[in-house]
């Protein structure tokens, strides 16, 4: 039997800023990232996701971005790679922190935006994340992009790691993400998102922007939640899988 893991990102919510959908995408999907407050999220937000999390038997992992809170993570930063580590470990242990109080297992680690982009293909960075993730926690997950310089550095620190693809996102024809400033880096269909996911998962094949078909050997799929019609969408994700006797499980179980 075929498996597959659904992550979204999640607990971006602020203050009394409310983002995303979580409370209505949660029991969809298989694994989470959870803001830790560098790019979104704060403390009881923090706390809220992971034990909405346990209500809904989710697995759950650290969202690490760069300390931008204003540009919600997206913008690139002059950090030196000591800057990362400890700043990736910052990020893990405060959300450690909440999992160890509600008796939650922390499955994986999951760069957020820019920091995500960055370590897509910079080696350095992305040995900096797999490092900090390693003196943190040997036993926690990397999620990488796959055919990535994330995969790679997770090879060389010898961490564990899953390989990660986009159900809604265009790709190029190097395997890569469609830039999100670029037309069509997002798509938005229903059903041709839900069509793709199944190729990703059984033929191990995604359509690049360009038409071509570029191979990807996936064990996460990542859904967005945090977009309008979001919740629809991993639903029709989830029952087009379901409908082929795909099983959905966290990767980490």
């Amino acid at each position: 039997m075929m498996t597959i893991d659904l992550n979204c990102d999640m607990g971006e919510s602020f203050g009394v800023y409310k983002l995303g959908y979580d409370e209505e995408a949660m029991p969809y999907v298989t694994s989470i990232n959870v803001a830790c407050g560098f790019h979104a999220s704060d403390p009881g937000n923090m706390l809220k996701t992971v034990r909405l999390a346990k209500k809904y038997d989710v697995a759950v992992g650290a969202h690490p971005s760069f300390p931008d809170l204003v540009g919600f993570g997206r913008r690139v930063m002059a950090a030196s790679l000591e800057e990362i580590k400890a700043d990736v470990m910052y990020q893990i242990g405060a959300l450690w922190a909440f999992c160890k109080a509600e008796g939650v297992k922390l499955q994986h680690v999951k760069p957020h935006g820019a920091l995500y982009n960055v370590a897509e293909k910079d080696m350095a960075t992305a040995v900096a994340i797999a490092e900090s993730i390693k003196a943190v926690d040997p036993e926690l997950y990397m999620v990488c992009l796959g055919n990535s310089a994330m995969t790679e550095a997770a090879k060389k620190v010898g961490v564990k790691y899953v390989e990660e693809a986009f159900a809604d996102r265009a790709y190029t024809s190097q395997g890569t993400l469609v830039p999100r400033r670029q037309a069509g880096a997002v798509i938005h269909d229903v059903n041709a998102v839900a069509d793709r996911v199944l190729s990703m998962v059984k033929n191990k094949t995604v359509t690049a922007i360009d038409g071509t078909v570029v191979s990807i050997a996936a064990q996460t799929i990542c859904v967005h939640g945090d977009t309008p019609g979001a919740v629809e969408m991993i639903k029709a994700i989830r029952a087009k899988l379901e409908q082929e006797n795909i099983i959905l499980k966290a990767f980490g179980r």
